[in-house]
């Protein structure tokens, strides 16, 4: 009988141990996998869109594309307006999307992937295009990009610093980069024009620098960059 007894009672233990949702803490979910991040087609990096459709005088609607990801639900297309820093933000469930922007104007952009089953949300590499529009026939440069030092960067003391930055042009005709600088927020000051895409200037440690990069092309249109930052230690 003791024996029996046993049997039933390591019998119960194994059926409740057993038992579906004996546990408290919700059901598991089998997730998919994080979305990895796409790889962007249209518009081309450092290109000029001309394939928009017209919507009245100053606008066209352009279907941006990407590569889908194995495991994204949804996306999210990110674009900067490189003329005034506006930006904007456009949801999409598929790797395509229609979006209505300004013509005439460059544009950088890039897509967030995300997943229902996964908090990972990677991004894309950032393009930048110029939004083409009718009776243009040379376009500025896009705006210049901080390389080094990076925008708030704080770096060790020292007498000197190399400014670096990139440009590009859709025309491929940049005649010179325009450098002002200084410790107020908006410099005024040139240090210099440079074909190169860099150039030293003496710094004093303890200070707040800021700088600005004016981007010239061989007709004449001109383009400012941001205002970047960096502290001497």
């Amino acid at each position: 009988m003791r024996v029996i007894k046993l049997t039933m009672s390591l019998l119960l233990l194994l059926i409740l141990t057993a038992c579906p949702g004996s546990k408290d803490d919700g059901s598991v979910i089998d997730p998919i996998g994080d979305p990895g991040s796409v790889n962007l087609v249209f518009p081309e990096n450092n290109s000029e869109c001309t394939e928009g459709a017209a919507v009245g005088d100053s606008q066209s609607t352009i279907t941006f594309q990407w590569e889908a990801a194995q495991n994204a639900n949804s996306y999210e297309v990110n674009l900067k307006n490189l003329e005034n820093g506006d930006t904007q933000k456009t949801e999409s469930n598929t790797n395509d999307v229609d979006i209505t922007l300004k013509s005439n104007t460059p544009y950088e952009w890039y897509v967030v992937s995300r997943s229902s089953n996964s908090e990972v949300a990677p991004a894309s590499a950032k393009w930048k295009f110029y939004n083409a529009g009718a009776g243009v026939l040379n376009y500025a440069p896009f705006p210049a990009a901080a390389v080094n030092p990076k925008r708030g960067e704080s770096i060790a003391a020292t007498t000197s610093v190399t400014l670096e930055w990139q440009g590009d042009d859709v025309d491929n005709d940049i005649a010179e980069f325009e450098v002002l600088f200084g410790t107020i927020a908006t410099p005024d000051t040139s240090i210099g024009a440079t074909v190169q895409s860099s150039i030293a200037t003496n710094i004093v440690s303890g200070q707040t620098y800021y700088w600005q990069v004016i981007t010239k092309d061989k007709a004449g249109n001109t383009s400012q960059s941001e205002i970047f930052s960096f502290k001497i230690q």
